[in-house]
């Protein structure tokens, strides 16, 4: 398992019956978790104390209930600063468990020696466009939401990454991709963060158990003739990260050569010393 165990502004600090318990910063949070099947006591005192505590509902969706929490309020991982604030179906604007693979790919960028241009797909409030952009490579971020978009720019501005080489793209991954093939632009690094269901803009349907070894597939053909990594990450439960090496393998490692590993990503948990499973990711590197 790829841990993300060097954050000073982020812990899970407990987690039991459904939920986690955690700290952004200076605040609590309670919120509910698929992977805690787990009943086990609420000793720690910050179940009571909660600054905000999302409810999920019987009937899907959920609501979150505050106690003297802000609108918004930022922390830090290392250099990059992110603006955090509660919205829909329990989210705050960041993985904090991606961190693991900032760390993987960041060094790598470093390390390269020559320009290295990054395409981020699916790319959210942009940790990961961040992490490249610190790390020295020209970035390409991607995401069909607009409001997404316009949080990455925001935590571009707070992390001073507002000069960085980044192009922010409001745009269907797929349909990006294609006229990125037609045009010929190439990329040396792909970052990819699909939903496990979603809806183009003409409707068309993304099921990630049917779409995204396509979509693999594809984004191949717009690789760079010496290629640095390709990142695909999972948070849908019924794909084993054996399934992303066996995609990632067919599609790259055959082409390019190097090395294909995927394994679950977590999260240290302060309470007990275990590990919290957060999704999984799939990696290959020249």
């Amino acid at each position: 398992m790829w841990i993300a165990e060097n954050w000073t502004d982020y812990e899970v600090l407990d987690c039991s019956q459904g939920e986690k318990l955690e700290r952004w910063g200076d605040y609590i949070l309670v919120r509910p978790d698929p992977q805690v099947i787990w009943n086990t006591r609420k000793t720690l005192p910050g179940w009571k104390s909660k600054n905000g505590h999302y409810h999920r509902s019987s009937k899907g969706g959920g609501e979150w209930e505050f106690f003297n929490l802000p609108e918004q309020w930022t922390i830090h991982y290392k250099a990059l600063t992110f603006n955090l604030k509660p919205f829909s179906f329990k989210h705050t604007g960041l993985f904090p468990e991606q961190a693991a693979n900032w760390e993987w790919f960041s060094g790598m960028i470093k390390n390269s020696n020559r320009p290295v241009k990054v395409l981020n797909l699916f790319a959210y409030t942009g940790g990961a466009t961040l992490a490249a952009a610190a790390a020295g490579a020209q970035v390409t971020h991607v995401d069909a939401s607009k409001g997404m978009v316009a949080w990455a720019k925001e935590n571009a501005r707070s992390s001073g990454l507002e000069s960085a080489p980044i192009r922010w793209l409001v745009d269907d991954c797929v349909k990006f991709v294609e006229r990125e093939i037609r045009r010929g632009n190439r990329y040396d690094a792909i970052i990819m963060d699909p939903p496990s269901y979603g809806r183009g803009p003409k409707g068309e349907i993304w099921k990630i158990e049917d779409s995204i070894h396509p979509f693999i597939q594809l984004c191949s053909n717009i690789l760079s003739d010496n290629p640095l990594f390709f990142l695909v990450n999972s948070y849908t439960t019924g794909l084993a990260p054996a399934v992303l090496t066996y995609m990632i393998e067919t599609e790259i490692g055959k082409r390019f050569g190097g090395t294909t590993e995927s394994g679950e990503i977590g999260l240290p948990v302060s309470s007990n010393g275990l590990v919290l499973p957060c999704g999984a990711s799939g990696r290959w590197r020249a």
